[in-house]
């Protein structure tokens, strides 16, 4: 069951890219609303999941804030070097790294996978518990396609592995599904990724995605889309009952 669900998400994760990239000739307004949906996934969803999976503290600090910070590190050190690398090498400051993208691309991957992980899990737990949790994933699925893409073509990426990332994306839920049935993580293993990949992507749409919707358009209805992206976040967490 927790496979034929996981279908669903697949189809809706493809649909996430389809319409991120029809919609090219309002850039600015993508980028937006890609920067809210991926804050609204980080400060509505992955962080209070991390926080209630990881229930440990480290010298007075929750476990999965330090890893949140960590990942948000992570992915500040990891584009410096391969900026760096890239301006030993001629390549303008202001050039995008298109390992970045695909970095970034390959993380939002092994989340869909951990999402179908979670699917299957649930499933084996209860079937209502099982419902509550497909509605969550597909729904946000559809956030995690439009990301995928998105931050793949903007660090200069060409769209054959754009489209490739998102089918990846798309094919991992299925595969979390089914490798659910084999085994499931421990929780606190969970919780600690969670953070870890939430402080990651906050670090992206904070960072890079955001400042490039309003430099090249700094419009209000760009404004508008990523408050949009958060509320249907906020919409999609509070109907899948948090």
């Amino acid at each position: 069951m927790a496979v034929v669900v996981a279908l669903g998400a697949f189809l809706m994760t493809l649909f996430g890219g389809w319409t991120a990239q029809r919609v090219t000739d309002r850039r600015h307004l993508v980028l937006g609303l890609a920067g809210g949906l991926m804050l609204g996934v980080v400060g509505l969803d992955l962080l209070p999941e991390a926080l209630e999976a990881a229930g440990g503290t480290l010298f007075g600090v929750p476990e999965a804030l330090l890893l949140f910070v960590g990942g948000f590190l992570f992915a500040h050190v990891v584009e410096r070097l391969l900026a760096v690398r890239r301006a030993a090498h001629g390549v303008e400051a202001g050039d995008r790294v298109p390992q970045v993208g695909l970095t970034a691309a390959a993380a939002m991957v092994l989340h869909s996978l951990m999402d179908g992980v979670a699917l299957g899990a649930a499933f084996q737990v209860s079937g209502g518990m099982g419902v509550t949790v497909a509605l969550a994933v597909i729904t946000h699925d559809f956030a995690d396609g439009f990301n995928t893409y998105t931050i793949t073509t903007l660090y200069g990426n060409a769209r054959r592995k754009a489209v490739a990332m998102l089918v990846a994306d798309a094919v991992a839920p299925v595969v979390g599904a089914g490798l659910a049935t084999l085994f499931t993580l421990p929780e606190e293993l969970l919780g600690a990724y969670l953070g870890f990949f939430g402080g990651a992507l906050l670090y992206l749409a904070a960072a890079e995605i955001l400042p490039e919707a309003h430099h090249e358009h700094p419009a209000r209805t760009t404004l508008l889309c990523t408050v949009a992206g958060v509320a249907f976040i906020w919409l999609v967490v509070g109907l899948s009952g948090g």
